[in-house]
């Protein structure tokens, strides 16, 4: 049943919802009960109103995800998005592909890895690099995930405010997983060194599926694996083939803008954008999502008690 009721009922809706929750939250679990709580927050006649009913304002700020059913599981990329590791995959190539001459032995620079290596399969990495001669290809991108994993082990960083989401995920109890087009050893090596091994129920990585991102299998492979629906989760993603599988899987993606231009990241048509993960829009929208999950779990209180909210 559609929640969406004319602007003159949203106070009386409001006001019956508040006189519930005392009784209701003896009942509720403690994720429930943060749920509540950011509902208690809300105002009648402006984010409760908006909670409930998206369609009475046809301008919806773009950083929302109205519409979605109540959440259930989070889904990340790992390089880009859990951590800023692509300089450190910037500097392995250029220093390899400079020693076999590539391009004249000039450095690659920052607009020829965006362009032809970030967020990529190493198959894809390797035809474009080596077109004529794929095997060659596909041995030097081995050796440059060895050369990676020796460097990323000596410097690696956390996306700003990822420990503050991992927080909020975890109260809430949602499952979680890490969607990934990198090597495994590489996925394993940079999850142990952000301290999220325990974290992460699931590691799906691309080349263990049928087609990896661009394409939508590794997305729904980790929806299979967490028994979750895609109207139930979301994805945060930093590259345009990311945000296209993760589109494609039919999954609200956020999208992060680490290194990769918003105007590229805009093009595969994401959610919206934030900087990190202390970005405020990030915040609003899981308000948002803690008020959606707030009103199911009265809904289904309710009705386990034999009543229900008047309208």
């Amino acid at each position: 049943m559609s929640l969406s009721y004319p602007s003159a009922l949203r106070s009386y809706f409001y006001s019956q919802a508040q006189s519930r929750l005392p009784r209701l939250c003896d009942s509720l679990s403690t994720s429930q009960r943060l749920a509540v709580a950011s509902l208690q927050r809300a105002s009648p006649c402006h984010s409760l109103a908006m909670t409930v009913s998206a369609s009475d304002n046809a301008a919806d700020s773009k950083s929302s995800l109205r519409g979605l059913a109540p959440l259930e599981a989070i889904l990340f990329d790992v390089d880009g998005t859990l951590c800023d590791s692509d300089p450190i995959h910037h500097h392995a190539f250029q220093v390899m592909l400079q020693e076999i001459g590539f391009n004249g032995g000039v450095p690659i620079d920052e607009q020829f890895f965006i362009d032809n290596i970030a967020g990529k399969h190493n198959d894809d990495i390797a035809r474009i690099l080596f077109p004529d001669d794929i095997p060659r290809g596909l041995k030097f991108t081995d050796d440059k995930e060895a050369m990676f994993r020796k460097l990323a082990s000596e410097k690696l960083a956390a996306i700003d405010g990822l420990y503050k989401l991992r927080k909020w995920i975890e109260d809430r109890g949602l499952k979680r997983a890490a969607v990934t087009n990198a090597p495994r050893a590489n996925a394993e090596l940079l999850i142990s060194q952000l301290g999220l091994s325990d974290f992460f129920q699931a590691v799906v990585i691309g080349s263990e599926c049928e087609h990896a991102k661009p394409h939508p299998d590794p997305y729904l492979k980790a929806l299979d694996l967490l028994k979750v629906s895609k109207e139930q989760a979301i994805i945060f993603e930093d590259s345009p083939s990311g945000i296209k599988a993760g589109v494609a899987a039919g999954v609200p993606v956020i999208g992060l803008t680490t290194r990769n231009p918003e105007h590229l990241l805009m093009q595969e048509k994401p959610t919206f954008l934030i900087r990190n993960y202390d970005d405020p829009k990030l915040w609003a929208a899981l308000e948002e999502v803690d008020k959606t999950r707030a009103l199911e779990d009265i809904k289904r209180h309710e009705s386990i008690s034999g009543s229900t909210l008047e309208t």
